[in-house]
């Protein structure tokens, strides 16, 4: 005779494959929000019970010589084995220590995606709370799933002792706190290594803290209208760029925007990237520049610290890389940086002057931007006010780039990029 379970979810499968052929396009407004609101109760309902089934199936994995439950399941239905592992962790805990959660999912009154935040919120009290802090902490968090997301849950989680158990609430979570800074400073790192096509992968763990300063940090250089779809407003004279990618380009200017004279002293002097460059090749269209500093990155040999001399002249606009030009006999014919940088105050009275960026049509804001020379100092440009103009970092490497683009100043003192042929 048929379980049944078994026979439930065959009346279910049914019941779905007798609309398989209805077109959602007919019905109401009303309909369809009924429609999808029963159909997510119904799939808690249904993930409830497939993990009732799931906590016990041990008896399944021995018949079947599996290591558990979990990994039968995701080579009979191939999924993934960690998210069916997850599942049997949340159906144990379901059969055993969350019975309100079990209810409420029973009930469909909780996803499974609430009952996983729900489930690792609890799991990560203390161990010394006691078991009617435990219960009275599942209940609240029970009752917000009816109004709150997996998102929110796991922030009202957070808290949740100072709301079922105030009187240790600050102690609790200076401990927390404190275990979680010691194993962040723990599992701290940075690796560098070249990967030989011109790219070096930057791999990183550092503290939720740092990170988030980074990312802050990071997004003060990225286009602030451009969303993470990488996809282009209408009117936007910029491609959006995938959020990757943007904040990649960020971590380039925010690299190129710390002032080394906040930094520690380095080899007996100001913390100061160099790049050596032929005087002819600083002046010519093609040539390159070599970075000083090789040989700290594991996979170097593959590359060395060449850039184009393209590079360094722009570098020259906005250096806090100090560029060492040489004459033929390879001796420095200038290290200094005065007569090539604008100074803090030229920077301002540019920003005061032309607010945004001048390539036309760019309103990127100028406290964002680089100071370029219109007249290349390579070249004997000035600098000063007469010679500057303040250009985003994306119009800046388009100056630069002069084999590619041709460059117009318009009557208005606004830059116009031409794409050469």
């Amino acid at each position: 005779m048929e379980h049944p379970i078994v026979a439930a979810v065959g009346a279910v499968r049914s019941t779905l494959k007798s609309v398989s052929d209805a077109n959602p396009t007919f019905m109401t407004t009303d309909d369809k929000a009924a429609a999808l609101t029963e159909l997510v109760r119904a799939e808690g309902q249904l993930a409830e019970l497939r993990l009732r089934i799931l906590a016990d199936a041990g008896d399944l994995a021995v018949a079947t010589a599996t290591k558990d439950a979990a990994g039968w399941l995701a080579k009979v239905t191939h999924t993934r084995f960690s998210d069916a592992r997850a599942d049997l962790a949340l159906a144990k805990a379901l059969d055993g220590e969350r019975p309100l959660l079990a209810t409420a999912m029973r009930e469909g009154d909780a996803t499974l995606a609430q009952a996983q935040v729900i489930h690792r919120v609890l799991s990560a009290l203390p161990s010394r709370i006691g078991a009617d802090t435990v219960a009275h902490a599942e209940a609240h968090l029970v009752a917000q799933a009816a109004h709150f997301g997996p998102k929110e849950l796991g922030r009202l989680g957070r808290h949740i002792l100072e709301v079922v158990a105030p009187e240790i609430a600050e102690e609790a979570e200076a401990r927390r706190l404190a275990e979680l800074e010691a194993a962040a400073a723990d599992k701290t790192r940075l690796t560098m290594r070249r990967l030989g096509d011109g790219t070096t992968r930057i791999s990183g763990r550092v503290p939720d803290a740092a990170a988030t300063r980074l990312a802050t940090y990071l997004e003060a250089f990225s286009n602030p209208r451009a969303g993470a779809d990488g996809q282009q407003g209408e009117g936007d004279p910029f491609t959006r760029l995938p959020y990757p990618r943007g904040m990649g380009q960020a971590f380039i200017q925010f690299l190129e925007a710390a002032d080394p004279r906040r930094l520690p002293i380095h080899g007996g002097d100001a913390t100061t990237v160099v790049v050596t460059v032929p005087f002819a090749s600083l002046k010519a269209e093609l040539g390159a520049a070599d970075l000083l500093g090789s040989g700290l990155v594991p996979g170097d040999e593959l590359t060395g610290d060449l850039i184009t001399a393209a590079q360094a002249r722009r570098l020259a606009c906005t250096a806090k890389i100090l560029p060492a030009v040489l004459g033929g006999d390879s001796i420095p014919l200038d290290l200094g940086r005065a007569r090539r940088l604008f100074s803090p105050g030229q920077r301002k009275a540019l920003l005061i002057r032309d607010k945004t960026c001048r390539a036309e049509g760019c309103d990127v804001p100028g406290t964002w931007c680089d100071a370029h020379h219109l007249g290349p100092w390579s070249g004997g440009g000035r600098t000063d006010l007469d010679n500057g103009v303040l250009l985003c970092n994306h119009h800046h490497h388009r100056a630069h780039d002069t084999a590619g683009f041709r460059t117009d100043r318009l009557p208005n003192g606004d830059i116009r990029f031409n794409r050469r042929r």
